[in-house]
């Protein structure tokens, strides 16, 4: 088996790196260690699955592949986020961005996962800065009033874009989210309802780039979704013993440095 495809920076064939007679015993374990991780980030602080995994999944492979790994993990964690007594309240006031963020998604023309293997690395690095300043720095948003819904509607269209362009669906959908002053258990629900949102359009995307299912490792998806299960697990056990801010804010000082880090390599 050629070893370059799963870690060269060249992009010839969307799935090079997933699709083999298998892969790598050492990528599948860095895999598991990974969403693993993720899964527990995830279990503490309620989010960051898919900015985790893409930031370290995106060092080591391109990152439209470690997008086609990430989409199910991400939904099979985001299930019983979900689920509350906020649903209808959070559609009235969050369509505006959830149709945002669907069709720009899907159907942005800008260079996308697609792209060079530099350029989407650059830009996921470029993004993963922005994540982890603006937790650092924790700006107080302003209240957005009876113009709610259209600024909405653009937080959505931009964070679709950047989704379809990094595969992180964070920015600026997540301090959107943030300044509508929700209580914890709408923000917990409203982030999963968003995040749920994110990855089905992703997942539509990713279909129609010809990145399919069939087509990714099965074994590489099946010790993703079960090793971030299993940390998800792990992180909500130990949420109730952490202080879940400053946890998140040392995880967002590790999201700046690793985005530093693949910019630095991609130039």
């Amino acid at each position: 088996m050629d070893e370059g495809y799963l870690w060269t920076s060249t992009m010839d064939a969307p799935l090079a790196h997933c699709n083999d007679a298998g892969m790598e015993t050492g990528l599948l374990a860095i895999i598991g260690v990974v969403f693993f991780a993720a899964g527990v980030v995830k279990g503490i602080s309620g989010m960051g699955l898919p900015t985790f995994s893409m930031a370290l999944l995106g060092m080591v492979m391109s990152p439209i592949a470690a997008t086609a790994l990430m989409v199910l993990p991400s939904l099979a964690t985001n299930f019983s986020q979900c689920a509350g007594p906020h649903g209808r309240k959070l559609a009235r006031h969050l369509w505006p961005m959830w149709l945002g963020l669907a069709l720009a998604t899907v159907f942005a023309s800008l260079p996308d996962l697609s792209a060079s293997t530099s350029v989407a690395r650059i830009t996921l690095g470029v993004v993963l800065m922005a994540y982890g300043l603006w937790g650092l720095i924790k700006p107080e948003l302003p209240e957005f009033g009876k113009h709610t819904l259209i600024v909405g509607g653009l937080a959505g269209a931009l964070s679709g874009l950047l989704t379809a362009a990094t595969g992180v669906f964070v920015m600026p959908m997540v301090p959107y989210l943030q300044s509508l002053r929700l209580d914890r258990e709408e923000l917990i629900q409203a982030l999963g309802l968003s995040f749920t949102v994110a990855a089905l359009a992703l997942t539509i995307r990713l279909g129609s780039m010809g990145v399919t299912a069939a087509e990714v490792d099965i074994g590489a998806l099946v010790i993703a979704v079960m090793t971030a299960l299993l940390g998800l697990a792990v992180g909500t056990r130990l949420r109730q013993r952490l202080q879940p801010r400053v946890f998140q804010r040392a995880l967002h000082g590790v999201f700046f440095l690793l985005g530093l880090a693949m910019v630095g390599r991609s130039v």
